[in-house]
């Protein structure tokens, strides 16, 4: 439950350069309409200062296009320097940090609804944390190495795992740490707990909170950005 004392972090990893992208630059600063992904990234969070501290945004140290935008101008804002990969540089946020409760939040998905985020930290608020999801809608195959179709997967309890994703700030940065001495391959926070022994609560958001990754992404966010008047 939300609560009118309640604050936490948000992190926000903008340290890769997005190479499927192509553009020749870190994709989060490709422009939708008159606003980079970043920024439109950052500006969700910033207008809910009622349940937000700090943002953290986590950039490249060889990044020299961060300080273009301002968003140091922002009291709320805090910049740290990433790592060579994303678990590194979500740890650097998290260690940048200071509230409880942590959201880590993927740079190039501008288009998360406040809703869900609210729902989310409603739902997560405790030991065992929670992420956004969205329900896997097509039929799911399974391969071998060589592509060829070797089963059908039920689709049932089967989600997208999106972001934001909610934890404690300690004992996500426990459980990374515990993982990484451990040599077990992490894809997202929620898979960093789970090897802890936590079972994230998976809550149902907007299948619209893509990230942008592929250049027909951009399209896409923009349809979406508009559906939902924040264009």
């Amino acid at each position: 439950m939300i609560t009118s004392k309640m604050k936490l972090d948000v992190v926000i990893p903008a340290a890769g350069v997005g190479k499927r992208m192509n553009a020749g630059f870190p994709k989060q600063y490709l422009k939708l309409g008159n606003q980079t992904i970043l920024e439109r990234t950052v500006s969700v969070f910033m207008d809910m200062k009622d349940v937000v501290d700090n943002i953290i945004i986590v950039v490249s140290r060889d990044d020299d296009r961060f300080r273009e935008f301002g968003f140091e101008k922002n009291s709320c804002v805090k910049v740290c320097i990433g790592g060579t990969e994303r678990i590194n540089s979500v740890l650097n946020g998290l260690h940048c940090a200071e509230s409880e409760y942590v959201l880590v939040h993927d740079a190039a998905r501008p288009c998360v609804l406040p809703d869900d985020i609210r729902r989310l930290i409603s739902a997560g608020c405790n030991d065992n944390g929670a992420i956004l999801v969205s329900r896997v809608a097509d039929t799911m195959k399974r391969t071998d190495e060589n592509n060829s179709i070797i089963s059908t997967v039920s689709r049932e309890h089967l989600f997208h795992a999106l972001t934001p994703q909610l934890f404690k700030r300690k004992l996500l940065i426990d459980a990374y740490e515990n993982a990484v001495s451990s040599g077990i391959v992490l894809t997202d926070e929620a898979s960093a707990m789970e090897s802890a022994g936590f079972s994230p609560k998976a809550v149902i958001g907007e299948a619209s909170n893509i990230k942008v990754t592929e250049p027909f992404d951009m399209k896409l966010a923009e349809f979406f950005l508009k559906l939902n008047n924040r264009w």
